[in-house]
């Protein structure tokens, strides 16, 4: 590829056999075209839209900068027929040399998406420059800038995407946090502290045994803490690295327990609350990585009777004494159901009652959501409830009946949790929608559910006449639109991430109140007595907000953790457990003075 040749010259730059001058190559239809990309990718990123809106546009703005060029370069008649073909195949067949040689994290899709982009661009700039030089530098600069460019991508490792699929790219050979903390795990003494022989774990007053709290509804009880952070913050108990995942935390009995990437096991921990120092470790030989969020599970354990469940982001339910660590029993849902991962990887943590262990498996089979007997692992049941979810098993009271709901693609679906027979079922079909939040009970027959319908939240009026069940919307708003964090109740009104910035609705009509806070996409607690939320911001900093309907208020932050922070914190026993892909820490959160 040149700005300007001689029909005559050979691909290697041998002088013209004729003298005979073109006119040079237009370039300016390249230079708009490359002018407007950067400037959309300059834009958009700032813009508040959704992340899979985001993922789209990034692919169709590299797949349409692909396409034009290639229409560009080959209807261009200033440029001889051979050296088109010559400069299609120095893209083309350079990225095919290159791809082998990139890091997994790189590969075609980031040669696709960053790649092609950068060498189109420094391609152009070279054609610019060189402009008024010799037909055959012009064409031996293009080789070695695009050779150039196209080998730097072989030395880079990406390290996942945050919610404005900003790449956290690194050198190749600077070591992974995955990597510092298995090697610093490889030098310490003691892997893990002994455990005593016969020890029960036992559920406590103010524990936090299952993903986002008792309810799964994100709400702290029986805690009241300090709000002046200012003269007395959070101070830092303990901190250490651990292996990457997305899991939340649960604490039983004066411990905590997480998973974790560790290499090529997945791994189910036990911490000492207290402490943070490892109790035990159960490790199955199996590893989940995708190049959005990276390596790692993704699903919160649950405790239930001395007992932890646990579902790693390949499949692998496990049945682990909660004292010790030994397993019980263990089941591969993706087999199951006769599937695979989905593209995210499991994210759904099991939820446990009267006896059963519920998961979704997804799949285009009947077999989507499965309870197992939780002492045996035993198959109890099997409802068809979609194709994919990143949701959790919730379990809730409607018109007087239980009910186990499960959001996914193809809307939200309630079931007998003791039998599994579909009680009713709502929402626009997503097909393979990541759709991520819990559903939300409002009253006795009220449930107040994101993504519904599409990008906001809706409430729905559930009513039972005998067996015939209806769910029909009160409203839809898009005033919440959340995606993967979720959303808490208080006092008639929901507080959450519309997109990336926080906001507060009224449950009465679904009308904003205020909207106010950059925090990324973070998640959300409440504390139920007091007026106060605990944001844990995307780039790992805790906010206390007011719990106020009327304005957007904080109290107080300070940094919590390092890094990308998507993972769901918890507060027990006036403590905050923060932890991310890279680090956990316990912060002791002052308690309230009194009056």
């Amino acid at each position: 590829m040149l700005a300007e040749s001689n029909p005559a010259m050979s691909p290697v730059g041998h002088p013209p056999s004729s003298p005979d001058p073109i006119k040079p190559v237009l370039l300016w239809p390249a230079i708009a075209f490359l002018a407007v990309y950067w400037m959309a990718h300059l834009i958009v990123p700032r813009l508040e839209t959704f992340y899979f809106v985001g993922f789209l546009f990034n692919l169709a703005s590299s797949v349409l900068l692909a396409i034009f060029f290639t229409t560009w370069w080959w209807t261009n008649r200033r440029i001889p027929l051979r050296l088109r073909l010559y400069g299609f195949l120095l893209i083309v067949g350079g990225g095919m040399i290159v791809e082998p040689f990139c890091d997994e994290s790189v590969g075609w899709w980031g040669l696709l998406m960053s790649g092609l982009p950068v060498v189109l661009t420094v391609w152009v700039l070279w054609m610019i420059v060189a402009k008024k030089t010799c037909p055959s530098w012009q064409w031996r600069g293009s080789v070695a800038v695009v050779a150039l460019t196209l080998a730097y991508f072989t030395l880079l490792r990406v390290d996942g995407l945050d919610s404005n699929l900003r790449a956290d790219t690194h050198w190749r050979w600077d070591p992974s946090a995955e990597n510092l903390f298995l090697e610093e795990k490889s030098h310490s003494a003691n892997h893990t502290a002994a455990t005593r022989a016969g020890e029960i774990v036992a559920l406590r007053p103010g524990d936090w045994p299952e993903f986002r709290g008792p309810n799964r509804d994100g709400v702290v009880h029986g805690v009241t803490i300090a709000t002046d952070w200012e003269t007395r913050p959070p101070e830092l108990l303990w901190r250490h690295r651990v292996g990457p995942a997305w899991s939340s935390v649960i604490v039983v009995g004066g411990r905590l327990y997480t998973q974790e990437q560790r290499s090529e096991q997945e791994a189910v921990v036990c911490y000492d609350a207290e402490t943070g120092e490892e109790l035990w470790a159960h490790a199955d030989a199996a590893r989940f990585w995708e190049s959005v969020s990276g390596a790692g599970p993704r699903a919160t354990p649950t405790f239930a009777a001395g007992r932890i469940y646990a579902l790693g982001g390949t499949g692998i339910l496990n049945c682990l004494d909660a004292a010790t660590g030994k397993r019980q029993w263990a089941r591969d849902i993706a087999a199951e159901a006769g599937t695979r991962p989905p593209q995210w990887g499991y994210s759904g943590s099991p939820l446990v009652t009267d006896g059963l262990v519920i998961v979704f498996a997804g799949g285009d089979g009947d077999q989507n959501l499965l309870a197992f007997r939780a002492d045996t692992g035993q198959p109890a049941w099997a409802a068809r409830a979609g194709g994919s979810s990143y949701s959790s098993p919730q379990l809730t009271t409607l018109a007087g009946v239980p009910q186990c709901l499960i959001l996914s693609d193809q809307g939200i679906t309630a079931v007998n949790p003791a039998t599994g027979k579909v009680f009713w079922k709502g929402g626009t079909a997503m097909p393979g929608g990541p759709r991520s939040v819990q559903p939300h009970t409002v009253g006795p027959t009220q449930l107040l559910v994101g993504t519904y319908d599409g990008a906001s939240v809706t409430l729905l009026d559930v009513s039972r006449d005998g067996d015939r069940w209806s769910a029909v919307p009160r409203w839809t708003s898009k005033d919440l639109k959340p995606e993967f964090p979720d959303f808490v109740l208080h006092r008639g009104h929901a507080y959450g991430f519309d997109v990336s910035m926080f906001c507060c609705i009224d449950l009465a009509t679904g009308k904003r109140c205020w909207k106010g806070g950059r925090y990324g996409r973070g998640q959300v607690v409440q504390l139920a007595n007091q007026e106060l939320l605990l944001v844990m911001s995307e780039s790992g900093e805790a906010v206390l907000l007011a719990a106020d309907p009327n304005q957007h208020r904080e109290l107080g932050r300070f940094r919590a953790l390092d890094g990308k922070t998507w993972n769901h914190p918890v507060i027990a026993h006036s403590r905050l457990y923060a932890r991310n892909a890279e680090e956990l820490a316990c912060y002791d959160l002052a308690p309230a003075p009194a009056r």
